[in-house]
């Protein structure tokens, strides 16, 4: 049985640690789209941080949501909090995640990312040979504070499109509005 009432991902939240500059950097260089801000969020005397968080009961928060892309929303939060660990989970750690982004057009957008002070590319556009997304180039990159990321660039149609008719989301036609395009 699945979940009763589910229809979509409502947003992806990622801890970052200064809420203002990744604000920027997501604004800025990605294109996305800052919704709205709050906080701090807290509980000086209580237990409701760690009750409905699972955070220390003496933790505060900021966040931002971010519209990112024609379907996404990004929830930002910047904790302050005793016995913080601060290095970010490596994609083999439990834990360990990345945010991908369809690109149409990955050699300009890791150029684009490459100009961007602190962002690392973790080497070129690469292409996937073979298997069920043969045709796809992907590129891994850090933010300026760390956070892994991705950029694809989907080839059409894909190998496993022929064996079955389930499909990933997205990508989206080449005529769609780039995200973002709206800021220019």
């Amino acid at each position: 049985m699945s979940l009763p009432g589910f229809t979509h991902v409502d947003h992806h939240a990622y801890t970052v640690p200064d809420l203002d500059a990744a604000v920027v950097f997501f604004v800025e260089a990605i294109g996305a789209e800052l919704v709205y801000r709050e906080g701090p969020i807290e509980d000086p005397d209580g237990d409701r941080m760690r009750d409905w968080l699972g955070v220390h009961p003496r933790a505060s928060a900021r966040i931002a949501m971010l519209r990112i892309g024609p379907v996404s929303n990004l929830e930002l939060f910047e904790y302050t909090v005793p016995g913080q660990r601060r290095t970010p989970p490596a994609n083999s750690d439990w834990g360990g995640h990345h945010l991908a982004l369809h690109v149409t057009d990955i050699d300009a957008a890791a150029a684009h990312l490459g100009e961007w002070p602190g962002v690392r590319l973790m080497g070129t556009p690469r292409s996937i040979a073979e298997g069920p997304i043969a045709g796809n180039r992907w590129l891994y990159f850090r933010t300026p504070w760390g956070m892994q990321m991705e950029l694809v660039q989907a080839a059409s149609p894909l190998p496993y499109e022929r064996t079955t008719t389930a499909r990933r989301y997205g990508p989206f036609p080449v005529e769609a509005e780039p995200c973002g395009s709206r800021h220019a």
